[in-house]
């Protein structure tokens, strides 16, 4: 599913969510189920301890082109250049400040990380391997 069937130049319009970082299962890239200690796959089975659970990025977007209006999301190491991080590494360090921060309500952190990221993508035009 790795294999691009074409490239679309498109400028990005806005960021269709909030969550960039999912819990990947490490075989298929399922989201996995997270508990305080393990972790599970619904879709192939495979589990392990919470604290070993890989992140990966997921970043839905609506873009346009000269042909109309289209919703993409991009997955992956891809995004690390864009974030300057690995996806395990921003959710290691969205964790560490919220325990840094003793705060309940974690709006803040998302908030402007939402912000960062529409800063560096809204208006900025791509090529999207589609």
């Amino acid at each position: 599913m790795n294999s691009v069937q074409g490239l679309l130049a498109a400028s990005v319009i806005s960021i269709q969510n909030s969550q960039f970082v999912y819990p990947a299962c490490q075989n298929c890239f399922s989201r996995l189920i997270l508990d305080s200690r393990r972790f599970s796959c619904l879709k192939c089975g495979y589990t392990g301890e919470a604290k070993d659970a890989s992140y990966r990025y997921r970043l839905s977007l609506k873009i346009a082109d000269t042909k109309g209006l289209f919703d993409i999301t991009v997955f992956g190491s891809c995004l690390d250049p864009f974030f300057g991080v690995t996806a395990k590494n921003l959710q290691r360090y969205i964790q560490d400040l919220n325990q840094l921060s003793g705060e309940t309500n974690t709006e803040p952190f998302t908030r402007a990380l939402v912000q960062a990221v529409e800063t560096c993508f809204i208006g900025k035009r791509f090529i999207f391997g589609v």
